[in-house]
């Protein structure tokens, strides 16, 4: 029984499937994120699609219910929830990847509080405050 007669004919070929299955994976994240209503914000990054994984930041559990079903038929994509935010976010992984290295699971709730997606709260003076 001989092996592979012409591998790199059928390297070529894999590569294209591979070059056409990357393809229709893009297609399906523009189409995901066009129906999460992120393609039409002002605050979302253009080169998105040049990032090796897109971290879509969820800001409730019923949400990421919602859409944790897609992140095994699109790859590519991951979800974190963060009760902080005020909307759905992306970000490039690598850069949550990064920043939560070497961080407990208390950290990363404080650090979620005022990034990826969190919103610093501001505290607005009372007025008794001022008659001190």
């Amino acid at each position: 029984m001989d092996g592979i007669k012409d591998k790199t004919s059928l390297q070529t070929a894999l590569s294209k499937i591979d070059q056409k299955i990357d393809s229709l994976n893009e297609q399906k994240i523009t189409a995901f994120l066009y129906a999460l209503g992120l393609t039409e914000r002002n605050d979302m990054p253009k080169d998105y699609m040049n990032w090796q994984n897109i971290l879509i930041v969820v800001p409730s559990r019923s949400i990421l219910d919602e859409v944790k079903k897609y992140k095994y038929s699109i790859s590519r994509i991951s979800f974190v929830t963060n009760p902080n935010a005020k909307q759905i976010h992306i970000y490039n992984f690598s850069d949550w990847k990064s920043s939560t290295k070497n961080k407990t699971q208390f950290q990363i709730r404080e650090f979620l509080k005022t990034n990826f997606g969190g919103t610093p709260k501001i505290t607005e003076d009372p007025d008794w405050i001022k008659l001190i």
